[in-house]
């Protein structure tokens, strides 16, 4: 479909809600996290057109490691599903039948893609490599676009593997290159006003995908206490011992106690709740305090 040229980024965990998606000209529904039946019912309560975000099934952690951290924090290992209820979200998704349908993580397999195709869905891949790019667009997984994270962006780094160490090369480089692709991309990362929308345009990406701008927006669930954060100077880490895969974030006890977190995703975050937990992109500024229209249009440079 043809996108506008601004779209809000899925941000899982509480600050994207279905009021979010429905306030912007298109925002993905971020059901990575949240349970099949909330993920129902926000489906439900968007307005098409919408896009849907969804987390890969991750891979079993070592449950050596779980089990040491659990040790070191004085905690028990908690019950997760490392599937996120993934299979049960997608047959929602199917029904909803969005224009896109965006994974983070890793692509979709051929059959999943196959079985959006048949409901008029796009499979799109979010990327942080040129690497993955090139791959996510060949006939292996034949996705209809991509959407390329940049090192600035807040939120977990769409890494394929929990054991790959992120891309650190600036997003406008990624941008040119995969622009050279001639195939449909979405750029996101860092992206802070209007300025940062029209370089990146003019590098060759159509539409660009804001997440932070809109955390303090007033249709966002970012809890109060994150609001409070947001509107402190403290400085974002891109850390595994956020939630035990590469995130970006406000720094807290846990980032700085673990310098080398391993990769145990998705059971860390369970074990944490008492820590802050506040995913944000770097150098956020003093962030707008607004509806999410009025946010869209200071970064359309209407305002």
């Amino acid at each position: 479909m043809d996108l506008p040229r601004i779209v809000a980024a899925p941000m899982a965990g509480g600050p994207t809600t279905p009021a979010l998606v429905n306030a912007v000209s298109f925002g993905f529904l971020a059901l990575g996290t949240c349970t099949v039946e909330q993920a129902r019912t926000w489906l439900g309560q968007c307005t098409p057109p919408f896009g849907v975000n969804l987390f890969v099934p991750q891979v079993e952690p070592s449950l050596i490691d779980v089990e040491l951290i659990a040790s070191e924090l004085g905690t028990d290992v908690p019950n997760v599903d490392v599937t996120g209820g993934f299979e049960e979200k997608f047959e929602l998704v199917l029904e909803a039948a969005p224009p896109i349908v965006s994974s983070t993580f890793g692509p979709l397999d051929p059959e999943h893609v196959e079985r959006l195709h048949s409901v008029g869905s796009e499979a799109w891949v979010t990327v942080t490599r040129i690497e993955d790019a090139w791959e996510a667009m060949g006939e292996s997984w034949n996705a209809d676009g991509v959407i390329v994270q940049g090192p600035e962006a807040g939120g977990h780094r769409s890494t394929w593997s929990p054991l790959e160490v992120p891309d650190t090369r600036y997003l406008d480089t990624i941008v040119e290159e995969v622009a050279d692709f001639g195939a449909p991309f979405i750029a996101a990362g860092g992206v802070r006003g209007p300025e940062d929308v029209s370089r990146l345009r003019d590098l060759g990406a159509s539409t660009i995908a804001c997440g932070t701008a809109f955390l303090l927006s007033d249709e966002a669930g970012t809890s109060q206490r994150n609001r409070e954060l947001l509107r402190t100077d403290r400085r974002t880490v891109v850390s595994k011992a956020f939630s035990g895969r590469w995130a970006r974030g406000l720094e807290n006890e846990m980032t700085k106690r673990y310098r080398d977190m391993p990769p145990i995703y998705p059971y860390l975050r369970p074990m944490t709740k008492d820590q802050d937990y506040c995913l944000v992109g770097k150098d956020r500024g003093e962030l707008m305090e607004a509806p999410a229209k009025e946010i869209e249009r200071y970064l359309l440079g209407e305002r």
